[in-house]
């Protein structure tokens, strides 16, 4: 997050203003969904921008590029979809032609949070 100055705290930006107030993205982006920075793209603008790319040379999930930068899934999905759109980001099928979970990865989840 832009900082604004040494002492204080990162600066707050509505999660509507970095999306220009879009809640659709073009990629099927699941929250297991693998993303990963490519090498040759040039930086892009904006400070969230940068962090995701950032964040990306090594390959994550849509989630986990979410709990890194403290950014709402949505917002992280528009954003990613944006930079996919530019050539800075590829993101990789989870195996689910449908764009949909399989009940087994759901199960799993469940029986992992009821361990919790």
């Amino acid at each position: 997050m832009p900082v604004r100055g040494a002492d204080r705290r990162p600066a707050r930006v509505r999660p509507y203003s970095l999306t220009g107030g879009r809640t659709r993205f073009g990629h099927v982006l699941l929250v297991e969904s693998f993303v990963a920075a490519l090498d040759a793209a040039p930086a892009p603008s904006g400070p969230e921008m940068r962090a995701i790319v950032e964040v990306c040379r090594r390959m994550r999930t849509v989630a986990e590029i979410a709990a890194l930068l403290k950014l709402p899934l949505g917002v992280v999905r528009v954003l990613l979809s944006d930079l996919a759109d530019q050539g800075k980001i590829r993101v990789y099928g989870t195996g689910h032609g449908t764009g949909r979970p399989d009940r087994a990865l759901l199960e799993r989840v469940l029986n992992g949070l009821r361990r919790l």
